[in-house]
């Protein structure tokens, strides 16, 4: 697996949040021959990520929809939460699988590069539904509190 992918990986991460969103990662160069089975995971993950930007939106708006009742806010993303999680374990698997099967090919720098990108992203890319719930909660108590009194010159 080259580094290209470990970062195109990761770079779901950075989609995950409406509010943490960056721009997309540069392509590589037109001279790099593209692997058709990295090309089609590339593109899966880019779909992910919009899939978890589209849960960070439903996310807010549900906070917003609230209106301050803390109870209706966690039911709902809750719910949020359920509905995405299976797209973020199904695409985790995809990425173990694809890891999994460059290991098995290729040396033992690579198989340790495989394990050492598995251990790091797949974690992060299951844990991603409860992360941007809690990014979007702990956004959402800071926009919600008090404003700090001034202090007096």
């Amino acid at each position: 697996m080259s580094l290209r992918m470990i970062l195109a990986a990761s770079a779901v991460l950075a989609f995950a949040a409406p509010a943490f969103a960056h721009d997309a990662p540069a392509a590589p160069p037109a001279a790099e021959a593209v692997d058709p089975a990295e090309a089609a995971l590339d593109a899966k993950g880019e779909a992910f990520g919009a899939r978890m930007q589209e849960m960070g939106t439903e996310m807010q708006a549900a906070i917003t929809a609230a209106a301050g009742d803390q109870a209706a806010a966690e039911a709902a993303l809750d719910a949020i939460v359920a509905r995405y999680q299976p797209e973020a374990d199904a695409f985790g698997a995809e990425l173990k699988a694809f890891f999994d099967a460059r290991a098995a090919a290729g040396t033992e720098e690579q198989k340790a590069e495989m394990a050492t990108a598995a251990s790091t992203v797949l974690p992060m890319i299951q844990g991603l539904p409860a992360m941007v719930r809690g990014q979007i909660t702990q956004a959402a108590a800071a926009a919600s509190a008090p404003a700090a009194p001034a202090t007096p010159q």
